[in-house]
């Protein structure tokens, strides 16, 4: 079973497990189409992060994320004459992109541990397809270059790539990328390597000193995907597992082990005020250890892990009161990502995550190779005394989370979503709704989310919660003293989450996000 939130990339991942592809495979598959029928969201041109968990063996995780370049340090930039780094064009493009360096990595494990043996042409062969001949453009897409154009139709190659006579692409409209069409049949031609140490490498870097980015030849040929132990953490259902920092992995997992202990199946409901409350208040805490310790974990005193210990989670959950709205100082803001899963038949499970930041990344459109580079590092500050200074090699904070649980009713599930601070907040929601709720995946999904802070298209700090709430809910939180904003129906704020459940006796459930373009599709 595979889920993305484009549809075509649940397909491509489908095709693959038809023809006997495993799931790492098919996940390769999937994150090449994305990134193209997806740009807003993704592209090669940005990060990966992978959990992949073997019956029999603990899960691993995969790190595919750029460091910052060797020329990009607080001093260069200050010589610019700027106090922070900018959103858009070639100094927020300061990181090298790491996701295909992942997908080399799986493939890699894949073929060891599981004879993965499906040819790399093939894997990327929807995707070549997709860039040449056309997609059907999305609402979404559509939606987010018309908000967006303004800001930028300035940076360099954006305007040539991703608008039509000046305007954003109708849609529905037949939309091609030739060059990015070019470059996916280089690589299946001459390996994924050479997008760190081959021509395109060499190509890519050239374009990227001449839109101003410090990103440079030695920085790609210095780059690896790396292998991590995942956190972990005992829940009363099971064994539930994300990424370790520079993601917001924790945070997902701390907001999880605090309902944990606080669920109460006698009064709540799942959307009801008792549980959203909690929720949030659990997400609050969460935040605050996120935005005091969480960074490259080279430059970090705290042992994250230490932080899920049963008695540091207990302390936790006790300080949430249910008749207490604490105060917040704003979160970490909006980013633009796509998360994908995947469970073959043999039980092995994926839970993929694959990002620029914001809508576009930086803007910056490779001309070449038609490469559109993503803004991560636009997270770093110009301030030294600050959690994640701007430091050469040094890799940024991401909000990128790919989520996975083994529980003891044999249940293995993946799930995630994509929206900068939303992503912690919607996996509470959906992994809650399945286990202590007893919903089905699609149900669980669909169900009217809520999120606190700010998200992609979103500047407000409030928290937002779909019109689908029962309107006692609305008024209840709203009485206790949240600032509640009320959004549409299936608000694409939300972001769009997904997730596969694959029971003890091998049978599978899943979900798409109605928010999204995406599918959940089994063979």
């Amino acid at each position: 079973m595979a889920v993305a939130p484009h549809s075509l990339a649940a397909q491509s991942a489908i095709g693959v497990l038809r023809e006997g592809g495993n799931a790492v495979e098919a996940m390769v598959a999937a994150a090449a189409t994305i990134a193209v029928v997806y740009p807003h969201m993704n592209s090669i041109g940005g990060d990966g992060f992978w959990l992949i968990a073997r019956p029999g063996d603990e899960p691993r995780g995969l790190e595919a994320c750029g460091a910052a370049a060797q020329a990009a340090s607080i001093e260069a930039y200050r010589g610019h004459g700027i106090e922070r780094i900018p959103f858009r064009g070639g100094l927020a493009a300061n990181t090298v992109a790491g996701t295909v360096s992942g997908w080399e990595a799986a493939l890699a494990w894949s073929k060891d541990a599981l004879g993965g043996r499906l040819p790399l042409p093939r894997l990327l062969d929807d995707a070549i397809h997709h860039a040449r001949d056309g997609i059907a453009v999305t609402r979404s897409q559509s939606a987010c270059i018309t908000n967006k154009r303004e800001e930028l139709t300035p940076v360099s190659g954006f305007a040539d790539s991703y608008l039509v006579d000046g305007q954003a692409p109708a849609t529905g409209s037949l939309w091609k990328q030739p060059r990015m069409a070019a470059t996916l049949e280089h690589l299946a031609r001459v390996g994924l390597d050479d997008f760190y140490r081959g021509d395109l490498a060499r190509l890519m870097a050239a374009d990227l000193m001449a839109a101003g980015s410090p990103v440079a030849l030695s920085d790609l040929k210095a780059h690896q995907a790396v292998w991590k132990q995942p956190l972990a953490m005992a829940h009363s259902a099971g064994r539930l597992y994300n990424m370790p920092p520079p993601t917001q992995g924790l945070v997902s997992l701390l907001i999880l082990g605090q309902l944990d202990r606080v669920f109460d199946a006698a009064r709540m409901t799942h959307d009801d005020p008792a549980f959203v409350h909690a929720c949030v208040e659990a997400t609050k805490q969460a935040f605050a250890i996120r935005d005091t310790l969480i960074t490259d974990p080279a430059w970090m005193s705290v042992d994250p892990q230490a932080l899920l210990a049963p008695a540091a989670l207990d302390d936790m959950a006790s300080r949430i009161r249910f008749d207490d709205v604490r105060g917040w100082p704003g979160g970490q803001g909006p980013g633009d990502t796509v998360w994908m899963g995947v469970i073959d038949r043999d039980g092995v499970a994926v839970s993929f995550i694959q990002s620029i930041y914001h809508e576009f990344g930086s803007g910056i459109v490779l001309p070449e190779s038609g490469v559109n580079w993503q803004n991560r590092g636009c997270s770093f500050s110009l301030d030294p005394a600050a959690l994640n200074p701007l430091t050469p090699g040094r890799k940024p904070f991401h909000t990128l989370n790919p989520a996975l649980a083994r529980l003891h009713d044999g249940r293995t599930i993946v799930y995630g979503n994509m929206g900068g601070d939303g992503q912690p907040q919607s996996q509470s929601a959906v992994f809650s709704r399945m286990v202590h709720f007893g919903m089905n995946p699609q149900a669980a999904i669909s169900a009217p989310r809520w999120l606190l802070g700010r998200t992609w298209g979103q500047e407000s700090e409030s928290l937002k919660l779909e019109s689908r709430f029962p309107p006692g809910t609305i008024a209840a939180l709203r009485a206790a003293g949240h600032e509640v904003d009320v959004l549409a129906d299936y608000d694409e704020t939300m972001g769009h989450a997904g997730a596969i459940v694959m029971t003890a006796d091998g049978t599978f459930e899943a979900g798409s996000d109605p928010r999204s373009d995406g599918a959940a599709l089994g063979w």
